[in-house]
């Protein structure tokens, strides 16, 4: 079998920004006067999109949102990202993903993006890192009804 493209998740591969994440998932739980839980960021929202996590931690605190307010909480969690990413002199990358990407390219292999995370917060990464033009397809958490480990995604 001959290899056609390379497919990349974003958040973990690309990206090392779980902590970020997770610093902001629990200011969210804490300024909805709630508790946030050791290791449930892991168990609960890891490589899953930021509505799926953030209904799943409401709800196990006995908290239903109608979607309306759902949605400003993830914009909310959304803009905050985007501020903490502009502050950062450099991003956090993992050892070795420019290269790989170089050898893709030399390959002359399509890559694309296919991840939980929203489009814009893909877009803002890959155009700082200059890295945008060598993705020809981001499929992202916007374009899904569902989340890990729903297979939507790959289907």
């Amino acid at each position: 079998m001959t290899l056609k493209a390379v497919l990349f998740d974003f958040n973990g591969v690309i990206i090392k920004d779980e902590a970020i994440h997770q610093q902001l998932i629990e200011e969210i739980i804490i300024a909805e006067n709630l508790r946030p839980c050791p290791d449930e960021y892991r168990e609960v929202c890891l490589g899953r999109s930021d509505n799926a996590c953030l209904q799943d931690l409401l709800k196990r605190r006995g908290r239903f949102v109608k979607e309306n307010y759902l949605s400003e909480l993830i914009a909310r969690k959304t803009q905050a990202y985007q501020r903490q990413l502009e502050t950062m002199e450099e991003l956090p990358l993992y050892q070795g993903l420019e290269d790989l990407i170089d050898k893709i390219r030399l390959a002359q292999l399509p890559m694309g993006i296919v991840s939980g995370a929203l489009h814009h917060e893909i877009e803002l990464v890959l155009e700082r890192l200059e890295l945008a033009q060598y993705f020809t397809v981001i499929v992202s958490g916007d374009d899904l009804n569902a989340s890990k480990p729903e297979p939507d995604v790959c289907t």
